[in-house]
């Protein structure tokens, strides 16, 4: 419940009251007390749940302008959550964020990264810090020592300082400071430096995520512009992968972030089959209605002509690193909990696929059934 502030008047008026009052309104003034309120309104539950209710969570959310964080930030608003969206990017780009929300719920404010009272700003009022920080490639500005490692170690240590209560930080399932992608040592040392500053984090290890935005069943729906073979190291027959869906993810950081249990664990958060590369590549082109010609490309013809893409001072289309990181095979962590544990039933691929690639799909085939198309194999190992 909350506590009510008695706001009484300055001593210097009282004078002026006992002159024209009666002893029994002067006696009531004089049980006035004055009490500081502790805690910031909006983390003050009320309403009967939903949009215009409060659920009692102020977050703030780094990297919500990105794949998963909008995701994130809708799961957040449709309970009534109090949202700070820290960014660095023009209005025009966030303003679809805006209406994820109830009217001022949404709070937006500009950020630098490597500024520590900027990251406090952000988070002073707020009981929730949910760090989605990330990118695909490196820039001249920021490697990716300094997105995996350097500003979520910052964030936490702030996090920890200003006493935030749960602090949710986005990993990756196959981080190995032995993988040969940087992207994944990087988060590997980034895991471990969070767990250091923020004993009681939360840390999310999700798989490759697909979804209507995502970089991953778009990428190779994507490969049809460079000819109808698709390049996959060994045929795609030495990678098992382990896709989880967007909306799967969001609901377990929402649901972790709720459980009272859920402080200092570590989540491995992955869909429910496991597919040969090739046969994932195959059944997305399968969805598509497209022609699927794999052709084996050695690993290094392979980093060598995702180098040639890296160059371009535009966002690139893959990266060696993207290679590597893409012909990982997804680990198994049946000591870790899950989306189960959070009570999360995950999607499968084939119940979320059309979402994705109807729009790589030809005219004559764009609402041609689902069932036409054969599921993809699953494997156990």
């Amino acid at each position: 419940m909350a506590t009510v502030a008695l706001v009484g008047r300055p001593a210097s008026v009282l004078p002026k009251i006992s002159s024209s009052c009666s002893p029994a309104v002067l006696s009531a003034s004089s049980v006035v007390t004055v009490q500081q309120r502790k805690v910031h309104y909006a983390i003050i539950p009320k309403g009967k749940g939903g949009r215009s209710s409060s659920s009692g969570i102020a977050a703030t959310v780094f990297g919500a302008t990105g794949f998963l964080g909008r995701y994130v930030v809708n799961r957040l608003g449709q309970v009534g959550s109090q949202i700070i969206i820290p960014h660095r990017n023009d209005q025009y780009n966030i303003m679809y964020l805006k209406l994820m929300g109830d009217l001022g719920q949404i709070i937006f404010m500009e950020w630098d990264a490597r500024d520590k009272d900027s990251i406090k700003r952000a988070m002073e009022h707020s009981n929730v810090v949910i760090n989605l920080v990330g990118q695909e490639w490196e820039t001249r500005n920021y490697r990716f020592e300094d997105v995996f490692v350097s500003i979520p170690q910052q964030i936490a240590k702030t996090a920890k300082e200003v006493g935030i209560k749960k602090f949710v930080h986005m990993s990756h399932l196959n981080a190995d400071i032995r993988s040969p992608s940087k992207y994944l040592r990087n988060k590997a040392v980034g895991e471990a430096k969070v767990r250091d500053e923020f004993p009681e984090a939360i840390i999310m290890k999700p798989s490759e995520i697909f979804g209507r935005e995502d970089k991953f069943f778009n990428h190779y729906a994507n490969m049809r512009w460079f000819g109808n073979a698709i390049p996959l190291v060994s045929l795609g027959k030495n990678t098992v992968k382990q896709p989880v869906y967007v909306v799967d993810v969001a609901k377990a950081i929402i649901s972790a972030v709720k459980d009272p249990d859920s402080n200092g664990k570590t989540y491995a958060i992955v869909g429910p089959n496991r597919y040969l590369l090739h046969d994932l590549v195959e059944y997305i082109y399968g969805v598509t209605h497209r022609a699927f010609v794999p052709y084996p490309l050695p690993l290094p013809l392979y980093l060598l002509a995702a180098q040639l893409f890296a160059m371009t001072p535009f966002e690139p289309w893959t990266t060696p690193d993207k290679v590597e990181r893409f012909h990982t095979t997804d680990k198994k962590f049946p000591g870790l909990p899950g989306l189960e544990d959070l009570g999360i039933t995950p999607n499968t691929v084939e119940q979320k696929a059309i979402e994705i690639l109807r729009r790589h799909r030809r005219f004559r085939y764009i609402d041609t059934e689902l069932e036409e198309t054969k599921p993809a194999k699953t494997v156990n190992y």
